[in-house]
């Protein structure tokens, strides 16, 4: 497998990005980062939900 996944459906929230990918391991996973500088948060979930929910309530504590 490639190091670097092949990100698609990539959406912008606000200053996070979900998109959707396949593990290592061949499963599909979702990945919420956010774009803001210094703010860091990023996170891999199993369903595309969780992903959105997380990128809409995500607040950056870097301003």
């Amino acid at each position: 497998m490639p190091a670097n996944p092949r990100f698609r459906r990539v959406v912008r929230i606000g200053p996070v990005q979900v998109a959707t990918y396949y593990d290592s391991r061949g499963r599909e996973k979702h990945a919420a980062a956010c774009t803001a500088p210094r703010c860091g948060f990023s996170i891999d979930y199993d369903s595309r939900a969780a992903a959105e929910l997380a990128a809409r309530t995500h607040r950056c504590a870097a301003r």
